[in-house]
Parts: structure tokens; C-alpha cells; sequence
């Protein structure tokens, strides 16, 4: 088989002629690279079988929000406090961040960033008002962005049909903004407890919220699907039941997640989920939903998550992708323990339907992480060899 069908077979849930490995992200390889084709060289040299991710399109308000941005230096506070304000026919949204010295997007708040929740003095949607001033956040890509797109993926996806790779788009992780995303995008602007307690108290107006960004998820998602992909991608880190309970996932993420896992099918593409943690008792729905995939299985870190009886569950109905955790296995454990969490995970969740892969990234540039994923490389051959 190429790398794509044997992807391709994996996500099928039937049986390539090895288990695939391909890794959710690898910023420690990115980081060692000048470009993206190299990037994807250097994989191929390791023996991973590499997907070509499209770029996401830019994301901005409507050309009638006016923005502006400053900093305060307030008395008796270790931090400058940012400020930035949309100012939108229907109100204006705030948000003040403190300027924490490992804050990395300089005198800017950016829309979506995991930063923006431990460091926020004020989230952008806090009142009932504020929701009639978010539609004017989610502007529809314009003529030109969908022509920039278009050419930058018929580069892309010559790359990958010269190496006959996987192409996947609405999720890029080295450079992208966010990509698809239903109520995850709903914790940067509300914050956690904000966006939880919404639900619980004002479910109508949450409801409101979820439907907005899934229109813009949407038109979004069509631009990518229309020049062809094998695989979309959507991110769901916050939406799994470390926050949220199976009943409010029911009824705010799985009407969203059936409807885009439909429009992928139509167009002929996979449907996959990032979810890591807190997704065991959820699987039903996901899988009444039409997922494909489940992207970011992790035995280590992910709350619940019991390999075996997922495997059993997920068996012809769900591609397993993951199996070993980045952070303790592959960042802090030993090679020994690598080469046992990479056998463990092949014989739990192979052969079918299962894409090898640490869990998230593997960040830590270090000799010691790179011997680990070398391991686990050499791990991973021997036991397709058998």
C-alpha cells in the first residue's frame, strides 16, 4: 500500500497492510525545519507515513467592526493590562488580558488562544447583550482569501499526490488560527466557567452562540471541501466530560458535530474528532454522530480512557488514532517505557481501524525526547514486521 491508502484503509476501520503511524502533531521536528516540504521530507526519511495539512483561512470580523488595542500600566500590579475592544453595529465586546512575561502574542489579544484563559481579567462575551454583537466577529472568507486558499492547496496537494500522502484541511496546528471548531471556540470567548455556567443558566442563549459559530464553521469548512480533501478535522479538546456533562453534550455539540461530519461525507472526505480526555462515555454519540476518527486517544492523560474496552466499543465503527501519551511517555519516560506504552498500544487497539501516534505533541526538542520518538519508531517496525 502507498502511505495514503494505508491511511485511508485505517480510517475505514478494515486492515492495511501495516498499522499507519502518523503523528497528531510534532512540533520538536517543525521546529528543526526551514519549510513546510521539508517538514514533510524529514518524516517520510523517518518512515511516518505524513499527511499534507491545507493552511486555515484567516480569521477576522466583518469589515464594519472598528478595533482598537491598548495597554494600561496599572499602580501596584506586576503586569500591563491589554485591552481590546471590537466596536460593532450592535454593541461592543471587551476583553483585558494581563501581559503576563510568558504572554507571546505582544501588545495583541488574539480572538482564540489557550493563553487568553488563565490570563484574562475579562472575556470578550460575558452578557446577554454581548451575544448580538458576535456575529459581527465571524466575517466569511472573502473572494480573495478563497483564491489564495485555492492556490496554496493545489501546491500542497501536488506534494502529497507526488508521495501519494493523505490531504486533510480545517485544522493546520504549526501556523493556523484555530481551524474547525463548534463549542471549544466558546471557552476562549466566554472563558470556562462562563461558558459552562451559560449553558446551565441561559441554555437558549448558549444554544444562540453555538449556532453562531457553527454557521461560520460551515462556510468555512465548504471552501476547504470544495477543492478536495481526504480528511477534515475538527478540534473538540474542551468538549469531552472533563467540563461538559453527556446531557449538555447532547444537546450543544452533537446536533453541530452530525451536521459537519454529514457535509464532510457528502463531499467524499473522512470526518475527524480531536478530542483527547473525557470522550469513554460520550462514544455512542459520537459515533451516532458519523465520526470517523477520534483523534488524540491518550492511555496516560485522557480522563477514562481504558484502551481495551474502546477498542471493543469502537471496533468497525470508529478509527482510533493515538495510543501513546507525548508529554509523560514520550517527553519524561524512558525509551524501555516508550517501547512498552508503543507495543501495548499496536496489540490493544491494532490491527484495524488504528493510526499510531503520540498524544498531543511531542514539543521537547532535547537528545533524550528524540531518542524516545526514535524508539518508538524502531517499536512500531518491528512489531509491523511480525
Amino acid at each position: 500500500m502507498t502511505s495514503r491508502e494505508r491511511m485511508i484503509a485505517a480510517l475505514k476501520k478494515e486492515t492495511p497492510d501495516h498499522i499507519p503511524c502518523c503523528f497528531m502533531i510534532f512540533s520538536a521536528l517543525w521546529e528543526r525545519c526551514a519549510d513546510y516540504h521539508q517538514f514533510i521530507e524529514k518524516q517520510l526519511e523517518m518512515g511516518l507515513d505524513a499527511r499534507v495539512e491545507l493552511p486555515e483561512l484567516p480569521i477576522h470580523p466583518r469589515p464594519e467592526v472598528q478595533i482598537k488595542t491598548w495597554k494600561e500600566n496599572i499602580p501596584g500590579k506586576p503586569f500591563p493590562l491589554l485591552h481590546k475592544a471590537y466596536i460593532t453595529p450592535a454593541g461592543t465586546l471587551k476583553a483585558e488580558v494581563w501581559q503576563t512575561p510568558d504572554w507571546i502574542h505582544g501588545d495583541d489579544v488574539p480572538l482564540f488562544d489557550d493563553y487568553l484563559i488563565p490570563r484574562s481579567k475579562k472575556f470578550l462575551v460575558e452578557e446577554e447583550r454581548d451575544v448580538q454583537a458576535l456575529r459581527y466577529l465571524f466575517a466569511e472568507p472573502t473572494d480573495e482569501e478563497i483564491r489564495l486558499f485555492r492556490e496554496q492547496a493545489q501546491t500542497l496537494k501536488k506534494l502529497a499526490s507526488d508521495r501519494d500522502l493523505l490531504v486533510s484541511g480545517g485544522w493546520e496546528p504549526y501556523s493556523g488560527d484555530g481551524g474547525c471548531m463548534g463549542v471549544d471556540g466558546l471557552m476562549w470567548l466566554c472563558g470556562i466557567e462562563g461558558a459552562i455556567l451559560m449553558a446551565v443558566d441561559k441554555p437558549h442563549l448558549f444554544e444562540e452562540m453555538v449556532e453562531i459559530v457553527h454557521r461560520w464553521n460551515v462556510r468555512r469548512m465548504e471552501v476547504v471541501l470544495d477543492v478536495g480533501v481526504d480528511l477534515i478535522v475538527r478540534r473538540g479538546w474542551y468538549e469531552g466530560t472533563d467540563l461538559w456533562s453527556p446531557k449538555l453534550f447532547e444537546r450543544f455539540v452533537l446536533p453541530t458535530l452530525k451536521k459537519e461530519a454529514e457535509l464532510a461525507h457528502q463531499a467524499g472526505a473522512f470526518f475527524g474528532y480531536i478530542i483527547t480526555s473525557g470522550f469513554m462515555p460520550l462514544l455512542d454519540m459520537i459515533i451516532e454522530a458519523g465520526v470517523d476518527a477520534i483523534i488524540g486517544v491518550d492511555p496516560v492523560q485522557g480522563k477514562g480512557v481504558e484502551l481495551k474496552p474502546l477498542k471493543e466499543k469502537a471496533r468497525g465503527k470508529l478509527c482510533l488514532w493515538g495510543g501513546v501519551n507525548g508529554f509523560v511517555t514520550m517527553e519524561m519516560g524512558s525509551p524501555e517505557e516508550v517501547a512498552q506504552e508503543t507495543r501495548r498500544a499496536i496489540e490493544t487497539l491494532g490491527p484495524d481501524g488504528f493510526i499510531l501516534s503520540p498524544v498531543d505533541n511531542v514539543r521537547d526538542p532535547s537528545e533524550r525526547t528524540w531518542k524516545n520518538v526514535m524508539r518508538m519508531i524502531k517499536t512500531w517496525r518491528e512489531m509491523c514486521r511480525r
